[in-house]
């Protein structure tokens, strides 16, 4: 593979008209071989002199009569970034979406990210599974499990099993910082876990326990936890030279996502049966859910 080259991960995802979709795309970085896969976030800056944003990978596809490899995602700002600022009513954790997506060149797009994050220190940090409980699941083989099912719950229900083995190919720098983005309820319910959790035999650790607790379960503390309530209009974005605003891609977004709708509210609907399940059987068995965390 050539250090400039891009290439999709896995199989496509989706066709629709002229449009192949797929889930993933390497490319390097810096000299570094990275995967960006659907639903994952990363920090970029737009041009020279803008503040850094998180963006949120939303849409990858191949535009089969021009050859072109193009993204569309979504892009969070800090409320200072924004035209109206910082107020009293916006939290320590919070960011604010641009009301639209953003479609842009996979080339342009890499040209974007932000290769040195360690800077980086807004959001909550997440707390990681205990080393002892780490230790466990590498013996039994559910670390892997716990991660894979992770990434799932992460990535609209699309089967990612392809997309998986490549990257854990290619292997994952642990101590290297990411960020998540959360809605506001999500992020109100894992800390109010967090708080609530105390000890919790690791017997007990599965995947259905990692749905039941909100699909966040983190390997490492150096991922960075945010929210998202609310959106505005970027004034300068639009005029971007990186962004692509001639493709009409709405007909071919909702035959993309159509599927995964389905898929996302079964989820949600399991989620929420489970997590009742497991706060019954937590509470007759008196046992508290904390000792997977530090």
């Amino acid at each position: 593979m050539e250090p400039n080259s891009l290439l999709w991960v896995g199989s496509p995802c989706g066709l629709h008209g002229p449009y192949i979709f797929y889930k993933a795309f390497r490319f390097h970085l810096e000299g570094k071989a990275r995967i960006l896969s659907l639903g994952d976030f990363f920090l970029v800056r737009c041009k020279a002199g803008d503040p850094i944003c998180i963006a949120e990978l939303q849409l990858l596809w191949e535009e089969r009569t021009t050859k072109q490899l193009l993204s569309s995602s979504k892009l969070y700002f800090l409320p200072e970034d924004t035209p109206q600022g910082r107020n009293v009513t916006h939290g320590e954790d919070e960011v604010i979406a641009v009301s639209e997506k953003v479609i842009v060149k996979l080339e342009d797009l890499v040209k974007w990210m932000v290769a040195d994050v360690s800077s980086w220190n807004k959001g909550l940090r997440a707390v990681p599974l205990k080393p002892t409980v780490l230790k466990e699941l590498g013996k039994n083989g559910q670390r892997e499990a716990l991660h894979k099912y992770r990434e799932s719950t992460l990535n609209s229900g699309l089967n990612f099993k392809d997309v998986l083995k490549e990257k854990a190919e290619l292997g994952e720098d642990v101590d290297e910082k990411k960020v998540l983005v959360l809605s506001y309820p999500q992020y109100c319910r894992y800390r109010s876990i967090i708080a609530r959790l105390r000890e919790r035999p690791t017997s007990f650790l599965t995947d259905h326990v990692v749905l039941a607790l909100g699909g966040i379960a983190s390997l490492t503390n150096n991922t960075q936890i945010l929210y998202c309530r609310d959106t505005f209009e970027h004034p300068t974005l639009v005029e971007n030279e990186s962004v692509c605003d001639e493709f009409d891609l709405s007909s071919a977004i909702d035959a993309a996502r159509r599927g995964t709708r389905r898929s996302l509210k079964q989820a949600d609907r399991n989620a929420r049966a489970l997590n009742k399940t497991f706060e019954v059987f937590y509470k007759d068995c008196g046992v508290v859910l904390g000792d997977l965390w530090r």
